[in-house]
């Protein structure tokens, strides 16, 4: 009820878990909150991550693929996030990127300076160094566009249609951000990439690979997830660390990347076979193709 003055009496609110989904900003009206308010939360993850002490855990297995004489990553894809500006979990998945962009110093475009940052953000929305939108691109069929909108203001930009997956880095070092993807969604990756050269320039974050090994049958990932299953000799990969205040949102998630010379030693054989994967007999098939 009103009170005198015009002031309203506060809803008291239920209080939520960590990883239960909050009310869909198209859901509430002219009152909901705005790109603002989503730019807010997302500063607030950012800040818990932080104090948490889970990035500063978590920076041995970020840094592991810097260690070697591989490239780093010049530019970032992020697949399968999630609802961000209702999820918490999705939020402090896509805090978490931002943090990571920010220790990797993602190339900037024409005119900056790679492994500099490109200067700060508006202070509405001083989340990690501007990212140029040609160097970090974003896609999940489900992004309102209240998300869509904070995801420009961050200075990323959202891929234009449905790839599956199937991105091929063309000659750049790239890092895949894919926390919680679906296994064809990564097969896919590996299946547009399948080639040493192509394979070295990967770093992928999430599902862990030997996570995916140890809990299917051999003749399952063989047949529906082959390139998973042929890349396991070439891959090396590093778990994120547990944290209690973030199993549902980081747990079996991993940093992998592929050296070269882990790559050259698999047999030739593995390189000859290059078909498409389809998927006609997988029963659990976990992305939306493209067209749905």
């Amino acid at each position: 009820a009103a009170a005198a003055g015009g002031w309203r009496a506060r809803r008291r609110r239920r209080r939520r878990g960590r990883g239960e989904e909050e009310k869909d900003d198209e859901e509430e009206g002219e009152g909901g909150p705005g790109t603002e308010a989503v730019l807010r939360r997302l500063r607030e993850a950012r800040d818990d991550l932080l104090s948490s002490g889970f990035w500063a855990a978590s920076a041995g297995a970020v840094r592991a693929p810097l260690s070697g004489p591989a490239e780093p990553p010049a530019r970032c894809v992020c697949y399968g996030l999630g609802r961000f500006g209702r999820c918490p979990a999705a939020r402090y998945q896509l805090a978490f990127l931002l943090l990571l962009l920010d220790e990797l110093r993602v190339s900037p475009g024409p005119g900056g300076s790679a492994g500099v940052s490109a200067g700060p953000l508006p202070a509405h929305a001083a989340l990690s160094p501007q990212v140029p939108p040609a160097r970090c691109a974003l896609f999940d069929p489900a992004f309102s566009a209240r998300e869509a909108a904070a995801l420009r203001a961050l200075g990323l930009c959202l891929l234009p249609e449905n790839e599956e997956g199937k991105h091929g880095v063309e000659g750049a070092a790239t890092l895949f951000y894919m926390v919680h993807c679906g296994k064809a969604l990564y097969n896919n990756l590996l299946w547009s990439n399948w080639s040493p050269a192509a394979l070295s320039k990967l770093v992928i974050i999430g599902n862990s690979f030997r996570g995916i090994e140890e809990r299917l049958l051999s003749r399952i990932l063989e047949r529906d997830y082959s390139y998973i299953a042929k890349v396991l000799k070439g891959v090396e990969e590093v778990a994120l660390p547990s944290h209690p205040r973030y199993l549902d949102t980081f747990n079996d998630t991993s940093v992998h990347w592929f050296p070269l010379d882990k790559l050259q030693e698999l047999s030739p054989e593995v390189w000859d076979f290059v078909e498409e994967p389809m998927y006609q007999d997988c029963e659990d098939l976990e992305i939306i193709r493209k067209g749905e």
